[in-house]
């Protein structure tokens, strides 16, 4: 039995025949729709959450198999001071397989030490979201048709964002991999990923305007700026506009260059370019459902079923 608590816990090799499964998943679904019949899965949000939680009960159900669970921290016995411990030890009775949300990091860490199931971290805190990297991963893999030699640019809330954070993790692994970091001095990314990024010799830059580094992307992963950040509303209100994306600011852009985000979305991008070609967070949505189809076989074992390498 293992967990995926962080992108880290699967090898490159892993990861890639996760990849592989997960597109063939999406190419040939029926051939998937009956290997999780008899199996069931929990999910454990204690915060609250429409993506992640939905699609990992489309991904059981897509695979014959059967979704229980709570969405929120207050419709559990958490509510009455149940410690994660416990309740992952009750679920362990009920469940074969866990998908854990929770505010605090390290909660779904500590559920798996007690656990006699697989868990999966679907987000904890700011910390990590293993599941939305893969997907992230499979989404650029599909779209460029390689995982190294590109520029990656980062926009948005990069000081608490978990996604970013994991999603820069995953990437550091692939060979000539640029990271250029857009946002506001307020939201930069945490000094212990800066100091890692510097101490491994990884190419970064660090910028607060994204009109000048739009021409190198081959990659934009927009994430909200939160006003909630910010310390007075006067900072918020001078910065906001500049983490955009806008028609215009597109269009400087090269054509293949895919705009990705974890949603929701906000105003962070202009509805105006959902239109447009180059627009991939919907497709990274579906993606999503693949991925953590793949990622369910893998953990209950039942991949070796499907050999596709």
């Amino acid at each position: 039995m293992r967990h995926l608590l962080s992108p880290l816990d699967f090898s490159v090799e892993e990861v890639d025949h996760m990849l592989r499964l997960a597109s063939d998943i999406s190419e040939n679904p029926d051939k998937y729709s009956h290997v999780c019949d008899g199996k069931k899965l929990a999910t454990l949000f204690y915060e609250p959450s429409t993506r992640t939680r939905l699609s990992f009960e489309a991904a059981m159900l897509n695979l014959g198999g059967k979704t229980l669970g709570f969405q929120s921290a207050q419709s559990s016995s958490a509510s009455k001071g149940e410690s994660v411990a416990d309740t992952i030890r009750v679920i362990s009775c009920y469940a074969d397989i866990a998908a854990m949300r929770h505010p605090k990091e390290g909660a779904p860490a500590v559920a798996a030490s007690f656990s006699n199931i697989p868990v999966i971290n679907a987000g904890d805190g700011g910390h990590n979201h293993p599941t939305q990297t893969f997907t992230d991963l499979l989404t650029i893999k599909k779209l460029k048709g390689r995982l190294d030699n590109m520029t990656i640019g980062l926009c948005g809330d990069l000081k608490f964002g978990r996604t970013v954070h994991s999603l820069v993790n995953a990437m550091k692994r692939y060979k000539n991999v640029k990271f250029i970091f857009i946002s506001p001095v307020e939201l930069k990314i945490p000094q212990y990923l800066r100091e890692e990024l510097t101490n491994e010799n990884y190419d970064f830059v660090e910028t607060n305007t994204l009109e000048d580094v739009m021409p190198e992307l081959d990659i934009l992963y927009m994430t909200r700026v939160q006003q909630e950040r910010f310390f007075n509303e006067a900072d918020y209100i001078r910065l906001k506009d500049s983490f955009i994306l806008t028609e215009s600011k597109l269009a400087l852009a090269k054509d293949d260059c895919y705009v990705l985000h974890p949603l929701p979305r906000v105003n962070e991008i202009s509805v105006e370019i959902d239109n447009d070609p180059r627009a991939a967070y919907f497709k990274q949505v579906q993606n999503g459902v693949y991925v953590r189809m793949a990622l369910i076989m893998i953990l209950l074992g039942l991949d070796k079923e499907f050999p596709i390498d």
